[in-house]
């Protein structure tokens, strides 16, 4: 029999196969209906031909040409009608020669152990899944999310910028952007510092920034013109970020700027697109998950691959607690729980950033239980330590994990009409403008193991050029546990003999203080203070004593109590302690949360002197003997 030429493609398959039925329904929706399906009744096989024992050896395609293929080459060339650009695809990679002769293999395997075979199928796909998978939904959660998580950094920022950025800040903005310092580079200095604040620096564009970096992320919360609007966002936190040295250098600013960036990639057009009428293409939803797997991979390698002995003892999180940048209330009553369960968490920690990740590109049930897993990580993260917006951002982030249809059970509302087809024009831009992102998270990914490799040099190029906009990094928190507490104590006296201490908001201070939690703000100079307690003084923490000395009020704002309110002291100088967390027993006898005790000097006295050039500001005068 032979098939007329406006006739479709007939598909026949075991109807009484329950396994073949699920995957014939997923065929047909793959299809949009370019192909025929019927069971395999014995008139219709007689008509057409075909012998039981061929039926037995897997499914037949008849084409109108008359062609016939069974098994797995048929499976392959029904997917070569779907409308779909990256199915078809696929679908003619699985038909050339080599890879046909591996896929016969395996559709014989399964043939013979159907049952079976539609166990892992349910465990894989769930019992209904049909798809494929759309993420139009997915999608239209995250843009709405990542807004919020820009309003987060911008309010939070707000109440900083003038304290460390302004023109009486620690580290004054427009004195690093003044263009007579970068008169030898030329129009280079705007790619090294690539920001907006090149126009001007002064404390109203700084505030105003934050402002309008509020008002944006509103404007993409609420889906007005969310790919411009996301542009916009990440071109002002660029230019913050780009310029903010020490206290905008933290990991989950760089991790905003390149979720904003694949943001910008991935957002529908127009002006209230609402889903958007196509859905997300292969490309974007691999970037995403790409950057969820470096996430968490990268900080899982780093612990390993650092040496670190806590790490291999399984004893990390003993001290994680204790010494963690700014601790929460619950890491202080999770450090007293006993050993071995220190050691199991730090094993599951472990576990969870190496082993997990791999999930990121399985089918859709052990992907959804990789999200569910980080976002139980995540969770117990926020709980013991103040991480910024971290946390949120890695939940956000999760979200890709995900489809519609697994969003629409816990939606109540699902998309309004069908997905349009992305023309190919469309999809090929796509392609060649995320190409290069997909080229830097991997070549990160790859440079994380100690192999000896050249890099192509385009690609050489290609990293240096994307390097100022900070938008593809590696990430990896505390790959080397520190295990003691030392803090930075900062006194000023009018004599010289009566010491009076700065209170900080947030950062391990009194004895009697509980910790706090301050998550998801970031309260950066408190962060940056633990930092700094590690090592030698920083120039900033120079600044910020000359500006304590000054009496300047933005900075003061930053602390939670200043012990010179009528004016600013004469002497300064800075103490370090090592702290240590009290027992509880201790903690119910004497309200005290903290031990600590003295080790020394780590800035001796220091008094402003007088400049004979008022245009190199004030100097210090330092006394070894305080």
């Amino acid at each position: 029999m032979r098939w007329g030429p406006t006739m479709q493609p007939l598909v026949l398959y075991n109807g009484a196969c329950g396994f073949c039925r699920k995957w014939v329904r997923r065929w047909e929706v793959r299809t949009a209906g370019r192909v025929r399906f019927r069971p395999a009744g014995p008139l219709l096989l007689r008509l057409l031909g075909i012998s039981a024992q061929e039926m037995k050896r897997g499914m037949q395609l008849i084409e109108p040409t008359g062609r016939r293929s069974q098994g797995a080459e048929a499976a392959f060339r029904v997917l070569r009608h779907s409308p779909r650009f990256g199915t078809r695809l696929v679908a003619g990679l699985g038909l050339l020669p080599g890879l046909r002769a591996v896929a016969r293999g395996v559709y014989r395997l399964i043939a013979s152990h159907r049952s079976s075979a539609g166990r892992v199928d349910r465990l894989l796909f769930g019992r209904r899944y049909v798809g494929p998978p759309e993420h139009r939904m997915v999608r239209w959660v995250f843009m709405r999310l990542l807004g919020g998580t820009f309003l987060i950094a911008f309010t939070s920022l707000g109440r900083q910028v003038l304290g460390l950025y302004g023109s009486r800040g620690i580290s004054p903005m427009r004195e690093l952007l003044n263009p007579e310092r970068w008169e030898d580079m030329g129009p280079r200095r705007f790619h090294l510092i690539p920001s907006v604040f090149w126009l001007g620096a002064s404390d109203k564009a700084l505030v105003r920034g934050c402002r309008v970096g509020q008002l944006l992320s509103l404007v993409l919360m609420f889906n007005v013109a969310p790919r411009l609007t996301t542009a916009l966002l990440w071109g002002l936190y660029l230019s913050y970020s780009s310029a903010g040295r020490e206290f905008l250098s933290f990991q989950w600013d760089v991790l905003l700027l390149e979720m904003g960036l694949l943001g910008v990639l991935t957002a529908p057009s127009g002006l209230r697109p609402g889903l958007g009428r196509e859905d997300a293409s292969a490309m974007d939803v691999a970037l995403f998950r790409m950057l969820v797997f470096r996430l968490y991979l990268g900080s899982g390698l780093s612990k390993l691959q650092s040496g670190d002995r806590t790490w291999r003892e399984l004893t990390a999180l003993r001290h994680y607690y204790e010494t963690a940048p700014i601790p929460t209330r619950g890491g202080w009553y999770v450090h007293h729980l006993p050993l071995r369960a220190q050691k199991l968490s730090t094993a599951a920690t472990l576990a969870l950033e190496t082993a997990l990740p791999f999930l990121v590109f399985a089918p859709r049930r052990p992907r959804q239980l990789a999200f569910a897993l980080f976002s139980v990580l995540q969770a117990a993260i926020a709980a013991t330590g103040n991480y910024g917006f971290f946390n949120v951002q890695a939940l956000v982030l999760g979200v890709w994990l995900l489809d519609d249809e697994a969003l629409s059970r816990v939606l109540p509302w699902g998309p309004a009409e069908p997905v349009r087809q992305r023309p190919l024009w469309r999809t090929l831009v796509g392609s060649v403008a995320a190409a290069p992102a997909l080229a830097l998270g991997a070549s990160e990914l790859l440079s994380r193991f100690e192999r000896p490799r050249r890099k192509p040099r385009s690609l050489e190029r290609l990293e240096m050029g994307a390097r100022p906009f900070r938008s593809v990094n590696p990430y990896g928190l505390f790959s080397v546990m520190t295990v003691r507490r030392p803090e930075i104590s900062i006194e000023g006296s009018d004599d010289g003999e009566q010491w009076r201490e700065y209170v900080f908001r947030y950062k391990v201070s009194r004895l009697d203080e509980a910790p706090r939690q301050v998550a998801p703000h970031q309260p950066r100079l408190d962060w940056q203070m633990w930092f700094a307690a590690l090592g030698s003084p920083p120039n900033w923490f120079l600044s910020l004593l000359v500006r304590l000395l000054e009496g300047s009020p933005q900075v003061l704002a930053l602390l939670k109590e200043n012990p010179f309110p009528g004016h600013p002291p004469r002497y300064m100088r800075a103490l370090l302690y090592d702290y240590r967390m009290t027992d509880l027993d201790t903690r119910r006898r004497t309200g005290a949360w903290w031990t600590r005790e003295r080790l020394g000097l780590y800035v001796p006295l220091i008094a402003l002197g007088r400049s004979a050039d008022s245009r190199r500001g004030p100097l210090l005068e330092w006394s070894v003997d305080a």
